[in-house]
């Protein structure tokens, strides 16, 4: 999962990095390569033994978070917020003294830069971090950015100085693409902020914007609260499978690889069962959202969000929906029924598959279908090992090793956290990924991809090197065994590495456009196509792919959700009519699913984004890599048609580079449905 920036605008878009071009050439080229570290170790080790605490803790001079002097105590983000606005401040009216012309494109950057340097790493910490004091300190510090970025796309001398830049076709033909694409970004910004309105709706549109922020920030924390039940509501048999609070048991999640049957039930009713408060801020914010769209001009919110991506509008993705959800049916019956047989097998009593079903059961088929068990195959993946075998995997394709790096006293918030250094064989140092990687109290329960700085070339000639997180939740070694992983696992940590790798195989000029600072359905593209590597026997053991037919469900969900308000019915009501013709399973009554659906705050609208990029994936793997994974010349075509230009291109002129065509919505869906067939043929013959 790419964890989007909650700010628009100069809050920038996303997170990841591309090489731009200086003149004809990659910015490569001209900046200076980062020399190598005497001090870097072996990547696969770094994974294998536990980080020295003691040495850890106790030697070196502290620093901040992430290196930032200010952030080695909560009341560094006050420090830093303050010191981001005032250069905000006076680089507005630099901007707006500034004759148009390529410095001006220059100046938005570098006042996006300052703004994003503070809030996504604000973003990060504000859930991740250990402690309570970070964590408030963090969200202050959003929550005065993103005002900040709001007032700034309504500041109409702000967008008069790019307006008289775009508005003289000499100064437009004079600029480079990637200035141009850039300036015409920032541009869309301003239009979809309000800043054609009149003074008083375009102060109701900032309003309506941080009311959206604070709103997405309560519904985000509420997805994620446990439920709890007086303890003798549930059968005694099946209590141990959950926290125990006195005469409570709480509950914190699915467990939906649960074995026993009513203990996924149980949890599946418990913990979706409706909360008032979160199904309010859930109506809020769709409401919110669909008067926000309206006030700018839009007829939807989906209208609004889709504009710059592959899809282009929602008219084109319930198209694409639809198509999948029709081809799929006979498919979705298929697995149902064997399902429906695996359980029966299992459970005589009870053969009716039920939504906490297909989760479980689907991987008790998988593991009967290659005759093996998760205790038998773990050992085969170390986390050391899977480290090792991506490194080998990206030194192949592109050139890049990853090297494992101490950090400083303060620099990382849990001892647990690695840092690598990701190295170019010719280009030198082109970033660093911290991995949190370990489970600990408190650290939610998602794996994500977080930008926390953007690459950017700097004024004097220097490059801003990329910096990124990956967070998983992965279980801690113990003193006899290093931390092991399940092919789900490992598929995860390709996944995230691939937002990684798109974060840090360029040089773009202009950070706004870095790396994964693209329209969404693009971003998620080469994470997925790295779930095709993990998956692929030449590169690690192979096992099956699992498609969740639910997530055309999910996304038709969003679409509605975010299509023509007021709703036709409570969200609830949506949910039982959609996942009915579109999943195929039953509603469970007095269950609330919605609620716990994180992706509505930053996927709100696009979460088909999955599909439509999971079949370019499809398209990019056996056109250039299915015949040969380790090919050196697909993996320079892949970076420079597609990782090298973040959000600095349209989505759909890289994806036609990379293919030589210009693919339809039907190519989408039959990318889709090829690569699923396949997968069940196979099913269907081995288990024969």
């Amino acid at each position: 999962m790419l964890c989007t920036g909650r700010l628009g605008g100069f809050g920038a878009r996303a997170a990841a990095l591309r090489p731009g071009r200086a003149g004809r050439g990659s910015l490569g080229a001209a900046v200076r390569a980062r020399r190598v570290s005497t001090s870097w170790s072996p990547v696969g080790a770094a994974f294998s033994v536990k980080p020295q605490g003691s040495r850890w803790d106790l030697f070196g001079e502290r620093r901040g978070l992430f290196g930032v002097p200010e952030l080695s105590a909560p009341e560094g983000f006050h420090i830093a917020q303050e010191k981001a606005l005032r250069k905000t401040e006076l680089l507005v009216e630099r901007v707006c003294s500034t004759p148009p012309g390529p410095q001006t494109v220059l100046i938005f950057d570098e006042l996006s830069d300052s703004l994003c340097r503070v809030a996504d790493l604000a973003d990060f910490v504000k859930i991740a971090h250990p402690e309570p004091a970070f964590r408030e300190a963090a969200e202050a510090a959003c929550r005065s950015i993103g005002t900040m970025v709001e007032k700034l796309n309504t500041n109409v001398e702000l967008y008069q100085s790019l307006q008289k830049l775009l508005t003289d076709k000499k100064l437009v033909d004079s600029l480079d693409p990637e200035t141009r694409r850039v300036a015409e970004l920032f541009m869309f910004d301003f239009e979809i902020s309000g800043i054609h309105l009149d003074k008083e709706k375009r102060k109701r549109a900032v309003d309506l914007n941080v009311k959206i922020l604070d709103l997405s920030s309560t519904f985000l924390m509420g997805t994620n609260f446990p439920n709890k039940i007086e303890k003798h509501l549930l059968p005694e048999h099946i209590r141990h499978n959950f926290i125990s609070a006195g005469d409570h048991i709480i509950i914190d999640g699915l467990h939906a690889e649960a074995p026993d049957d009513l203990v996924r039930e149980a949890a599946y009713k418990i913990f979706l069962y409706p909360n008032a408060a979160q199904l309010k801020c859930l109506e809020e914010l769709l409401s919110s959202r669909d008067l926000l769209a309206k006030l700018v001009g839009y007829s939807t919110f989906s209208h609004r969000a889709l504009q710059g991506t592959i899809a282009k509008n929602p008219e084109t993705v319930m198209q694409f929906l639809e198509k999948l959800s029709d081809k799929l049916s006979e498919r979705t019956l298929k697995d149902f029924e064997m399902i429906r047989g695996m359980k029966m097998k299992l459970n005589p009593q009870n053969s009716e598959v039920m939504p906490w079903d297909p989760p479980y059961y689907s991987g008790v088929i998988r593991a009967e279908r290659y005759n093996i068990e998760p205790s038998l195959y773990c050992p085969f993946f170390s986390l050391g090992a899977c480290m090792e075998g991506l490194n080998i995997l990206l030194n192949r394709l592109l050139g890049i090793s990853l090297y494992a790096e101490q950090p400083a006293k303060g620099e990382v918030w849990s001892e647990d956290v690695r840092k690598l250094a990701v190295v170019h064989e010719s280009e030198g140092l082109l970033g660093y990924i911290y991995c949190d990687f370990f489970q600990r109290a408190d650290k939610p329960h998602q794996d994500c991809h977080f930008t926390i700085r953007g690459g950017r070339l700097k004024e004097d000639g220097d490059y801003q090197l990329p910096v990124v997180v990956l967070m998983l939740n992965l279980p801690r070694s113990s003193k006899s065994s290093p931390t092991l992983l399940t092919p789900g696992m490992m598929e995860n940590l390709f996944h995230e590495m691939g937002h990684a790798m798109h974060s840090m195989l360029g040089r773009t000029r202009y950070q706004h456009v870095t790396g994964t600072r693209c329209p969404t359905d693009f971003a998620e593209v080469p994470s997925i196509l790295m779930e095709y590597f993990a998956n692929d026997y030449r590169v690690v053991n192979q096992f099956a792919r699992h498609y969740q037919t639910g997530q055309v469900f999910y996304a038709t969900l969003d679409q509605i959700y975010h299509g023509k308000h007021p709703l036709r019915n409570s969200t609830t009501d949506i949910l039982k009519e959609t996942q009915e013709r579109f999943y195929g399973l039953p509603y469970v009554p007095n269950t609330a699913w919605q609620l716990r659906f994180s992706h509505l705050v930053g996927y709100g609208a696009k979460y088909y984004s999955y599909l439509m990029s999971r079949a370019v994936a499809c398209m990019v793997w056996k056109e250039c890599f299915l015949q040969d994974p380790f090919n050196r010349a697909a993996g320079e075509r892949y970076r420079r048609e597609m990782l090298a230009h973040g959000g600095g291109r349209e989505p759909m002129l890289m994806v036609e580079g990379m293919l030589q065509k210009c693919p339809s919505v039907d190519d989408f869906v039959s990318a889709l449905i090829s690569d699923l067939d396949l997968d069940f043929e196979t099913f269907l013959m081995d288990s024969k």
